[in-house]
Parts: C-alpha cells; structure tokens; sequence
C-alpha cells in the first residue's frame, strides 16, 4: 500500500545546514522532495521562510537581496506540488540600541498546516525538515492521529525534537550529492 506524505521544509533552517555543513551546495528543490518522499506518494511539499528585511527607504543591498528571495520563492512555486509559506522577518532593536531579526509566524504555519492535513487524514506520513522545538505540539498531534513522523536534520537539531519524532535522518554528504543541481 502507497502511502502518502507531506513534506515541509523550515526553509531558514535547512539554508543554514546547507551553508555551514555542505559548502552551499544548490538544492535542487524538486529531487530533494523526491528523495525525502522515498516511495510515498506526495500530496505536496510546503517550503516555510520569510523574504529579508526591507526598510522603508531600502538600500542598494537589501533591494537586491529581496528581489533574489522572491525570484527564489517564485521558483519554488512554480515545482511540482510546491507551496510556498511566508511568514514575516521583524526587526527588533535591544535597549542597547543593537538590531536583531526574528521570523515570525514560519513555525506556526508549518505546525497549522501539519496538523490540519494529519487531523483530516490526508497524509499517513510526514517528512519534516526542521531543527527546533517549536513543532513538538504539532508534531505530537499528527502522531496521536496516526501519521508517521520523519525528521530530516543537520548537526544542530533540538534533542527534544529528535526524540518526539518516529523516524530521524541526519543529511550526510552523499544525500546532499544527490539532490545538488548540477
């Protein structure tokens, strides 16, 4: 029996595995779906992130880095079964007067969009690209519902995260191999 699955992808965590363990390898987006996915059918595949940080009087700089993430994201888009889910990217400044920027409302998406096709039986798998523990709840939903749980993770990955999950592969040099463009 063909069992489908969902995959959803934190698209800020799996930039940041790519980055600092495989040398920036370019992802080709639709294999790494396919290969996550193994022989279950796919319902679709949801890519969370947010588009950069655009000031109201934007830079040279932040101009064209937020121009590149929507060529991205329309890219994506336009994948077989891909959904692309954006959230926000807030800018916050300390007391210090020093600026950070938090994603908001990614998590919440993934875990709402989780939890609603697992609630509806639409998925009997899911496939999860991830590495923090925001998503347990979700997570824990899904399964009391009856859907097998796969995380796909680099080297830094939450523990309670990992063990919540029913099946756990970490990217090693040859997955990623397989899923770079060329």
């Amino acid at each position: 029996m063909v069992h489908r699955t969902a995959i959803f992808i934190d698209g800020a965590y799996l930039a940041n595995v790519v980055r600092d363990e495989f040398r920036r390898a370019r992802i080709d987006f639709q294999a790494l779906s396919e290969a996550m996915a193994g022989e279950a059918e796919i319902l679709r595949t949801y890519y969370y992130n947010c588009l950069p940080y655009l000031s109201i009087s934007p830079t040279q700089e932040e101009s064209e880095r937020y121009n590149a993430a929507m060529r991205f994201h329309d890219a994506i888009r336009l994948l077989s079964r891909f959904e692309v889910r954006l959230g926000r990217l807030e800018r916050r400044v300390d007391h210090n007067g020093n600026a950070r920027f938090e994603q908001k409302r990614v998590d919440i998406l993934l875990g709402v969009d989780l939890v609603q096709l697992a609630a509806k039986g639409h998925i009997q798998e899911a496939v999860i690209v991830a590495g923090d523990s925001d998503f347990i709840p979700a997570i824990a939903v899904a399964k009391a519902e009856g859907v097998i749980v796969r995380l796909f993770h680099g080297e830094q990955c939450h523990g309670d995260l990992r063990r919540e999950v029913d099946e756990r592969i970490r990217f090693d040099q040859a997955f990623i191999d397989s899923v770079t463009l060329t």
